[in-house]
């Protein structure tokens, strides 16, 4: 017979009564410990991982009130809120049971008792044990993640009058329910803001979820926001959980709204207006509590004119509309954002901490950004890994051409030259993104930056 992987602690000041559980429960879990004398119950408690105990009511003699049982099963509880406990007594009065329970008892046992009974009660009371367990971890993990998350999405940084508007807004809105559309052009920092009016939210203890519409399929849309049910499609070998039933209690950020085609906008409707969501192949509603966060790059006041975004699913996401700036118009944060990233990549690539020259930040002020802070930080990564000296100066950074000039003027003639076109061609295709133009040529980032060395590839 396989044994129950855990631990049971039985306490009773009557001898026979240990002896007799002795008999029956040595053979049915891995480990049984046994007290007469509760003053030793902490003792045990910071020794073994206790999941289950057995508790008599009653240890003084002449007393059957069960108070010194309900002092021990607090005790107990305090230690660790999980353990199933089980009082046990000889005395039936039904207001110690009832008391017992609301203190937080699994469930009573009467003297003297049925071993089957108070096997099959041990054993619910073991997989609660498992599945309270289970919940604290999930628990912490999620903390976990959370805390990691913001780790890495670091608060929105900017002295400008711009982002100063921004974070004022951010005040006002961010402890509210209100859906929220945050416009602006690619890498101004969407997601940024997002995680920075979530973490000032009440939900900030919940998930954050961030799903990219636009690179999702129409016919895997329904699924990966909704979920499934197995069977419900050719591929649907197991039930899944959507982004949106993932994300309950917490906030969800659709980036890239404006993508989600024409088709699909009504069920995304339906389930902002009805906050309840139906996986595929299912035909009952799952309710969802969600904090949602839209972003796009494009006008939906012009797709709505055209017929390409409905009005009302454009009215029900927007109902407080963020405009991000560009970083052309963000006065001087060019220089604040600038020492920062050179901060962080001279900690990441593990080099003393490197500065820049004025004209360096003159010469980054100068350009117009069309890649805004996304193209900023690349720019600067690439310099620290590149760089020879504790010093940074305007001759380390060079832009990427604008416009669609085709840098490969030959048919190369050696593998190198394949390479560095090909090289060439990654980034163009990329728009100046290295992460990516590395990802497209398989090899890995640091790769890729010592290739642009090699070649002086200008960018």
């Amino acid at each position: 017979m396989k044994k129950l992987k855990g631990t049971l602690l039985i306490v009773d000041d009557n001898q026979d009564v240990l002896d007799a559980f002795s008999l029956f429960l040595e053979n049915e879990l891995e480990k049984v410990l046994y007290l007469n004398n509760p003053n030793l119950i902490p003792e045990q408690l910071r020794k073994n991982n206790i999941d289950i105990v057995l508790l008599d009511m009653n240890f003084s003699a002449g007393i059957n009130s069960g108070n010194e049982g309900i002092f021990w099963l607090k005790e107990i509880l305090k230690h660790d809120k999980n353990i199933s406990i089980i009082p046990i007594t000889a005395y039936g009065e039904v207001q110690l049971a009832v008391k017992a329970l609301k203190e937080g008892a699994f469930d009573f046992v009467l003297k003297p008792w049925d071993n089957d009974k108070i096997l099959s009660t041990i054993k619910a009371a073991f997989k609660l044990r498992k599945s309270k367990q289970q919940v604290t971890e999930l628990k912490l993990k999620n903390n976990t993640l959370i805390e990691d998350s913001n780790k890495k999405f670091p608060d929105i940084k900017g002295n400008s009058s711009a982002i100063k508007k921004i974070h004022q807004l951010i005040n006002k809105v961010a402890t509210t329910t209100a859906n929220i559309l945050i416009l602006g052009e690619n890498g101004t920092g969407k997601e940024l803001l997002a995680r920075e009016i979530y973490k000032k939210s009440k939900r900030k203890n919940d998930i954050f979820t961030s799903v990219d519409l636009g690179s999702l399929s129409e016919n895997l849309f329904e699924s990966e926001l909704f979920g499934h049910e197995k069977g419900s499609f050719t591929d649907a070998k197991s039930e899944k959980i959507g982004r949106f039933e993932a994300a309950n209690k917490g906030t969800i950020f659709l980036d890239e709204i404006g993508n989600i085609p024409l088709s699909l906008q009504a069920k995304l409707l339906s389930v902002i207006q009805n906050n309840e969501i139906y996986r595929v192949g299912a035909s009952t509603p799952i309710p969802i509590d969600v904090r949602l966060i839209c972003a796009t790059n494009q006008n939906l006041e012009k797709m709505v004119n055209e017929g390409l975004f409905r009005e009302d699913l454009y009215y029900r996401i927007n109902t407080i509309q963020i405009d991000l700036p560009p970083l052309r118009d963000r006065e001087n944060d060019v220089y604040l954002l600038s020492e920062f990233f050179v901060k962080k990549y001279s900690s990441v690539y593990n080099k003393t901490e490197l500065k820049l020259t004025q004209k360096a930040l003159e010469k980054l002020k100068s350009h117009s950004w069309p890649g805004n802070i996304r193209e900023l930080e690349h720019t600067i990564e690439k310099a620290v890994i590149l760089s020879e000296n504790r010093i940074l100066t305007e001759n380390d950074f060079q832009f990427r051409k604008s416009g669609n000039t085709n840098l490969i003027e030959s048919i190369p003639e050696t593998l190198e030259e394949i390479e560095k076109n090909a090289i060439i061609k990654a980034i163009q295709t990329h728009n100046g993104n290295l992460t990516e133009a590395a990802k497209k040529l398989a090899i890995s980032r640091q790769t890729m930056y010592n290739k642009i060395s090699k070649y002086n590839i200008n960018i």
